[in-house]
């Protein structure tokens, strides 16, 4: 799915929501659930399906992942590098601290944004 960056920015920042106001944590009807950050919103294609049915090649989040993983088999967006250090969803979700991956991924969706609108301002 290709996005132009307007409506990458509006993607974006409706995660940004998301993140800001808590629907990332459990839900109080099923608290053993963790939501998976971008996989449980409408950000992801294949929401609330059990089995993938489109390919991450087809998420416009897919170019912010490094080229070597785009073809990866399990959520390919959890490979986008968020920080210097070269965090990942991933490799945040091994160290089982909900609250440093949301807010390491806030920070990626905020900087993405600045980033985004300055692009889209400097080609006007």
């Amino acid at each position: 799915m290709s996005l132009n960056k307007e409506e990458m920015i509006e993607q974006l920042k409706f995660e940004i929501e998301m993140i800001e106001k808590g629907r990332y944590y459990p839900s109080v009807r099923v608290p053993r659930q963790q939501p998976e950050i971008f996989r449980d919103t409408i950000t992801c294609l294949n929401m609330g399906l059990t089995e993938k049915k489109y390919p991450c090649s087809s998420c416009f989040l897919n170019e912010f992942v490094p080229p070597q993983l785009r073809n990866y088999k399990g959520e390919s967006c959890h490979k986008i590098p968020l920080n210097e250090r070269g965090d990942t969803i991933e490799s945040l979700k091994t160290a089982d601290d909900p609250f440093r991956l949301q807010e390491t991924v806030l920070g990626w969706l905020k900087n993405t944004v600045t980033t985004l609108e300055r692009e889209l301002t400097a080609s006007k």
